[in-house]
């Protein structure tokens, strides 16, 4: 068996952007493709960081996510 050396690891994991911090209370974002529990997670750590709160629920194929506070 041949070893290979100084090949990269590949990114599994996708970067994402999402508008959190541009948006007022009452509006909501789309996210296709991703589970409720992913955005939730996200909706908690970005809530705490910029002292906003967030709701998210499923919808067709993802979910999405409104600024409640």
């Amino acid at each position: 068996m041949k070893i290979n050396k100084n090949i990269p690891i590949p990114d599994n994991k996708v970067r994402r952007s999402y508008p959190y911090k541009d948006m007022e209370i009452g509006d909501s974002f789309y996210i296709d493709g991703l589970g409720l529990s992913v955005v939730c997670n996200n909706n908690y750590r970005y809530g705490k960081k910029l002292g906003m709160r967030f709701i998210a629920r499923s919808e067709n194929e993802g979910v999405r996510v409104w600024r409640t506070e």
